[in-house]
Formats: structure tokens, C-alpha cells, sequence
């Protein structure tokens, strides 16, 4: 990749939803952009981000995996990394015992494995330079125990607790970490997360463009994290009180499937 003299910045899982409202704010922020998903929808997100001087570089791999976060890696090539934008997630409806192992693994190592994967590669060159902000996108589901959606929720509590860690680790740099939490938003995630038949994909959702201007403000401060929108705040506000016994039954109302349909 070719040295530029705007900042620049990654965002996963960019081709859709919140990734993508990520990565229009960092082009009107003046951030040149690397954008990543598994989809061949991040060449159609490039086309609809691209504006007179700003440099899109698409990359379609699998961030599951290690070797899809090298190809990323091997994308930007040496130049610094201004923001990482961590993004990229899946979801996966249902009760746990009937689930495919095989997606539970997809779930686990897309949220989890490539996300930490990537995040110490950029974070350590952000080190050594001392500069350079890191947004990871967890939820405030990980605030409860997820009944009928219990290891997605267990990944964003991971994510939830990981970014204030590396936060403190980091606080004697100049490396900021923030962590987004929305709430259920209007993106494909229930569709794709085979949850569109249960209580929250029914209901009204959060607007993308919305939860990406509340991260990318805090990610821009240096907040620690931020919650997207009052009624999610309040939610979080709730399960942090209540008994984890009392949040799992709230949860288990919002996500099991509807009987017969």
C-alpha cells in the first residue's frame, strides 16, 4: 500500500450495518480506509463510500481465521494505522444444545479469536509508535446471560471485559481503547443469526448510522466505552442490578424462537 498523507484506518466487518456507518465516518472524519468482511459486498460498500481523495482498499476474507486477519494484515502492508476499527461479528439464535457445533465454532472465532488476533497485531505497531485509537464493537448483551443466544452473548461479555483490559494496560501511552455496546440494531444480524421468528427481531431497532456516530465520537475522545442510545442504557443500567437468574429469563423472552412458526 502506498504511503498517504491522510490517516488511516480499518474497519471489519464493513460491508453492511454498523460497520459500514463506521467506515463513512471515518471518511468524514479524513481517514483513507482498508474495509474487510467475508462477503463480496465490501466492493459494493467501497463504491458507496468513495469520495475525491480518500483511498478505499477492499479486502474479502474470512476473520475467523488467522490466515484470513494475515491477509488483512498483508493488505495494509507498512503503513501506520491511525484507527482499528473491530467490527466484524456474528450472531447465532436458537437454543444452544440444538445448534451445529460447527457455526458455534464460526461465532466463537469470529467475535473472539480473529477480533484479539488482529487488535494485538495493530495495537503492538500502535505501541511502538505511540499513537493510534482501537474501537471494538461488543454489546450490551454481554451484560446478561443470553438464553437462546447464550454464546454470542458470552463472546461480547469477552469483548466487553477484554477492551477495558488492554485499555488499562495501555494507559500509560498515548493508545486509546473504547468499546461500542449497542443495542439490538437494524442491520442483517437477525436474519443471518436465524432470529428474525423471536421477540427482538420482531421489535423495533436502532438506526446503524446512529450507534456508528455514538463509537466513532467516543472512539475520537478516548472514551473507555459507550453505551448507543437511552433505552439501551437503561437496559444495561438494569442488568448490571438484577440477578443473573432474573436477566437470563428477561433474555430468554426476547430471543427464544415463537412457538409454532
Amino acid at each position: 500500500m502506498s504511503e498517504g498523507k491522510r490517516p488511516l484506518a480499518i474497519v471489519t466487518g464493513a460491508s453492511t450495518g454498523i460497520g459500514l456507518e463506521l467506515a463513512k465516518k471515518c471518511v468524514e472524519g479524513g481517514y483513507d480506509l482498508v474495509i474487510a468482511a467475508d462477503e463480496a459486498e465490501i466492493e459494493t460498500a467501497a463504491v458507496e463510500l468513495r469520495a475525491p481523495g480518500v483511498m478505499i482498499e477492499t479486502v474479502q476474507a474470512d476473520l475467523a481465521t488467522i490466515e484470513g486477519v494475515d491477509t488483512l494484515l498483508s493488505a495494509i502492508g507498512g503503513r501506520p494505522v491511525d484507527a482499528l476499527l473491530a467490527n466484524a461479528g456474528r450472531g447465532l439464535g436458537h437454543g444452544f444444545l440444538d445448534q451445529d457445533f460447527g457455526e458455534v465454532r464460526r461465532v466463537v472465532d469470529t467475535n473472539i479469536t480473529g477480533t484479539i488476533y488482529l487488535v494485538q497485531k495493530i495495537g503492538q505497531a500502535m505501541r511502538a509508535r505511540n499513537a493510534g485509537r482501537i474501537l471494538i464493537t461488543g454489546s450490551i448483551a454481554g451484560f446478561m446471560p443470553g438464553s437462546f443466544q447464550a454464546v454470542y452473548n458470552g463472546t461480547k461479555a469477552f469483548l466487553n471485559s477484554f477492551s477495558w483490559a488492554i485499555r488499562n494496560e495501555l494507559k500509560e501511552t498515548e493508545v486509546t481503547v473504547t468499546c461500542l455496546m449497542p443495542g439490538a440494531t437494524e442491520t442483517e444480524f437477525f436474519e443471518r443469526a436465524g432470529m428474525l421468528n423471536t421477540k427482538v427481531g420482531e421489535a423495533k431497532k436502532d438506526d446503524p448510522a446512529m450507534v456508528a456516530k455514538v463509537g466513532y465520537d467516543a472512539m475520537m475522545r478516548g472514551d473507555g466505552d459507550v453505551v448507543a442510545g437511552l433505552k439501551n442504557k437503561i437496559q444495561s443500567a438494569v442488568a448490571n442490578v438484577l440477578p443473573a437468574a432474573v436477566t437470563a429469563e428477561m433474555h430468554r423472552g426476547m430471543s427464544k424462537p415463537k412457538d409454532g412458526e
